[in-house]
């Protein structure tokens, strides 16, 4: 199956895109997008976050549930929106921790594309959504491939950061080598729980401290 998704991504899992699940999630997802439904993100941003971070960047894995599901939000990156569109509960927390953390303010807009030209892959597990239903593309073989993202990037990389917000995303630890990696677990960002330990927990300060000491370049959060 010819998937437009960037090259070395493309070669890393080209036996998933031939397995029967993967077949029948292309249907599913195909179907949606022609059914007159509205569905984000657009199809050519499905992949962006494989896009902007080719696997042999990666050196920060942040990982969400599903895509945003209003207009103008999602564009293939966990917890970004584009330029010019208000920031989502969850991303000013995410901001708050990073100035709180780092000492120093972040973005002034909620696109997420500069993190993922610094090699953070930001992975929501399934990566389509209908307009207005979180959640209504889960169960549909979404989850089997990010599953296998991240083997794939445990096999090819190592002294990579998973920073892993709330139990749906912590789940994917089980695929990560932790004495190869570092893997940072807290509350999600979410208004409902940053305040049960996602604020305070340092990830973005633990993760620049770690990558500066296996001689890798630390993220501009």
């Amino acid at each position: 199956m010819d998937v437009k998704i960037e090259q070395s991504w493309k070669n890393a899992l080209a036996p998933e895109f031939e397995k029967n699940y993967f077949k029948r999630l292309t249907d599913f997802v195909r179907d949606e997008y022609l059914s007159g439904k509205t569905i984000y993100p657009e199809p050519k941003n499905i992949f962006n976050a494989f896009n902007l971070c080719p696997l042999q960047n990666v050196n920060v894995v942040i990982i969400g549930q599903d895509p945003y599901h209003e207009p103008g939000q999602a564009h293939g990156l966990c917890f970004s929106v584009q330029n010019g569109i208000e920031l989502p509960p969850s991303l000013v927390n995410i901001y708050k921790e990073i100035e709180q953390d780092i000492g120093r303010k972040s973005l002034t807009n909620g696109d997420l594309s500069d993190w993922a030209k610094q090699g953070v892959l930001l992975l929501n597990s399934t990566l389509t959504v209908a307009a207005h239903a979180a959640t209504s593309h889960s169960g549909q073989g979404w989850e089997t491939f990010t599953d296998a993202v991240i083997k794939t990037v445990n096999e090819n990389q190592k002294n990579v950061v998973y920073m892993l917000w709330g139990s749906y995303a912590q789940k994917k630890a089980d695929f990560v080598d932790a004495q190869n990696n570092l893997i940072l677990k807290s509350a999600h960002p979410s208004p409902l729980s940053a305040y049960r330990g996602f604020f305070g927990n340092h990830h973005f300060s633990k993760a620049n401290k770690y990558l500066q000491e296996h001689g890798k370049k630390p993220i501009n959060w």
